[in-house]
């Protein structure tokens, strides 16, 4: 019986250099977290200090909220519509489509509203911070208001995060209404139900928590969007390509870190029910 071993031999330099680049990669990954972290403690630390640029804000809430109503209000529209529609099939077959208007109130309510709302202000606004940012670094103009005295973190950093902060939940309500009214355009069609049953069997099933809860979702929503464009956007370099990889970068990490803050909010909410 043959037993000789055939496992391959690394040779030590090899291991050393895998060694190394594990090492690097590590060091890399507790860099970034310190620096998101560090990024985060100073927002909060000049938010809310003088002095305070109510002016940019208001300007930063219209490119967010204004700019978006045309797409947010199209999309929560077809939102309502498209869920009532393909509720239905499952609903006839146990003879129970007036159940219809009170499923779709509790389906875009919880999660759809400030889910939806959340996504598309990720794609237009994070990526919109995360470019307009990383375009203003690669070209040194952060750098010319820090030689000028003024701070461009509060300036430009504290305005668009409070903005997307405050406009989410705004756009989020606007969004979860506009799609009800989507769903009673169905149902009239389907069963003639009219304006004042369908909002009557709507808001029936809602509760202070449900409405809570969204609350509190659109607002860490809008938060992590504002936070992660500004972050990447301000942190960017390598000239064009990391404006680039900084729009893509809000948009792909803000996506993620919704998706697991939904999920969570959704596990807490759901004991206190």
């Amino acid at each position: 019986m043959d037993t000789t071993d055939t496992t391959p031999i690394i040779p030590e330099p090899a291991k050393r250099k895998r060694f190394a680049s594990f090492r690097k990669s590590l060091t890399d990954f507790f860099a970034s977290l310190y620096n998101i972290n560090a990024f985060i403690i100073r927002f909060f630390k000049e938010a809310f200090l003088p002095p305070y640029e109510f002016k940019e804000i208001i300007r930063q809430c219209y490119e967010t909220g204004v700019r978006s109503f045309t797409l947010i209000s199209l999309t929560g529209f077809i939102v309502g519509l498209i869920f009532t529609k393909q509720s239905r099939p499952s609903l006839a077959e146990f003879g129970a489509t007036s159940w219809l208007p009170s499923l779709v109130s509790i389906a875009i309510m919880r999660a759809l509203a400030p889910l939806v709302t959340a996504l598309i202000a990720a794609g237009k606004v994070g990526s919109s911070i995360g470019a307009e940012l990383g375009s203003m670094r690669v070209t040194e103009q952060i750098d010319a208001m820090e030689v000028s005295g003024t701070n461009p973190f509060k300036f430009l950093v504290c305005t668009r995060v409070l903005a997307t902060t405050l406009t989410i939940p705004i756009l989020a309500t606007y969004t979860g209404l506009i799609s009800i009214l989507g769903g009673f355009l169905n149902v009239y069609v389907n069963e003639g139900t009219s304006y004042r049953t369908y909002i009557g069997q709507v808001f029936d099933p809602l509760s202070f928590i449900d409405f809570t809860a969204a609350l509190i979702k659109s607002i860490v929503f809008g938060f992590t969007i504002g936070i992660v464009g500004c972050y990447q956007g301000y942190n960017s370099s390598s000239g064009t390509e990391g404006v680039g990889k900084a729009a893509n970068g809000a948009v792909v990490t803000a996506m993620f870190l919704i998706f697991i803050e939904e999920i969570t909010i959704v596990q807490i909410t759901s004991w206190f029910r």
